[in-house]
């Protein structure tokens, strides 16, 4: 169901499809004007106004821009599509805080996998088949631990990484840098369908249409670590994308994994120069989780989750008032959203609670 009305859902379907209108001029767009629908009907020197270029002001009333709203609306119709607008209760909250973050995503499959605690693996493309095999079994291991495995649908490391949640029976979200109806690289048309036939999730900033372009792939590497509790990059040489991806996920306070590589192989040197930098060097899923134990901290001066008595849990007893979103809970308990997401893990993990249509449920024992 949207989450605004029918008519904002097109008027920012229309909004998001305009050219040169990105993340800050669609928020500051909404926010002079109050809505979408509102944005839509001011004049265009309004538009001017607010350091809005005069293409973005006159694509409004094309045809083109309709008919691309009209397709969106369209593919909302199918089961498992939805769009979720950033004032959304189902947006993720950890993507929220970050820079820039994406006023729209497109979503095909199960849309609660956006909230639940995820890692992001990446890596090289062309990826040795050591490389190739650690991405495989890490991603195996920790989705079978719990985590939702998050990358890029690309060749090499990423592909890898899905197999192996899928492989665990595992939750895997693809973010990509097309539109969902541009799946790239074609190779990986059999994998997305497998990731959203096993309760898996595809995501996009774009809309629908969107071809691959070289810029887009750096953008939505923001969206892997913006999304993600950390980041674990397997075999990177120092020109890849996916040091991209781990300097956003610093920048953004997300924790950094390496695994280290022979000095002779080039794939190993981007990981090498991320340790240096301060990642965590990593051998084995062991010192993820060890490293990740930072975030489960205190609600107030309580002691931490796993040693808090499970009837008396500040959070249990907040759920068992009522259901609350993630927002909800971090704002009545004063937790970082990072932290109670790291408690609600272990919660759920326990069968204690149970995330359902956007919001955190109670599970009596």
């Amino acid at each position: 169901m949207p989450f605004c009305s029918p008519a904002e859902l097109e008027a920012r379907l229309r909004l998001h499809t305009l050219p040169d209108i990105g993340p800050r001029r669609f928020h500051l767009l909404i926010q002079a004007f109050g809505s979408a629908s509102a944005a839509f009907s001011a004049p265009a020197s309004a538009w001017s106004a607010l350091g809005i270029p005069a293409s973005s002001a006159e694509a409004r009333r094309t045809a083109q821009t309709r008919e691309r709203a009209a397709h969106a609306l369209a593919w909302l119709d199918k089961p498992g599509h939805q769009v979720v607008s950033w004032d959304d209760p189902c947006y993720p909250a950890l993507l929220a805080e970050t820079k820039g973050a994406p006023p729209l995503l497109y979503v095909e499959g199960n849309l609660d996998n956006l909230e639940r605690p995820q890692l992001a693996l990446v890596g090289s493309r062309q990826a040795s088949t050591a490389g190739l095999d650690n991405a495989h079994h890490f991603a195996r291991s920790l989705a079978a631990a719990g985590f939702c495995i998050t990358s890029g649908l690309a060749l090499g490391v990423d592909g890898a990484a899905h197999h192996g949640a899928l492989e665990a029976c595992g939750s895997t979200i693809a973010v990509l840098g097309t539109g969902l109806e541009q799946l790239y690289p074609r190779r990986h048309l059999s994998l997305a369908k497998r990731i959203v036939e096993n309760d898996g999730t595809l995501v996009s900033e774009l809309p629908l249409d969107a071809a691959p372009n070289a810029a887009n792939f750096p953008r939505r590497n923001r969206i892997i670590s913006g999304l993600s509790l950390g980041v674990l990059v397997i075999e990177a040489s120092p020109s890849s994308g996916s040091l991209i991806t781990a300097r956003l996920a610093a920048e953004q306070g997300r924790e950094v994994f390496a695994i280290p590589g022979s000095i002779h192989h080039p794939g190993a040197r981007g990981c090498h120069q991320l340790i240096r930098d301060g990642a965590t060097l990593v051998e084995s899923i062991e010192h993820i989780l060890e490293a990740l134990r930072g975030w489960q901290m205190p609600v107030t001066n309580a002691s931490s989750s796993v040693d808090v008595p499970r009837e008396t849990h500040p959070l249990l007893l907040l759920l068992q008032a009522e259901p609350c979103s993630s927002e909800r809970l971090a704002a009545t308990s004063g937790m970082d959203i990072a932290e109670l997401l790291a408690m609600l893990t272990d919660l759920e993990l326990d069968g204690r609670v149970a995330r359902e249509h956007g919001v955190w449920v109670y599970r009596a024992p």
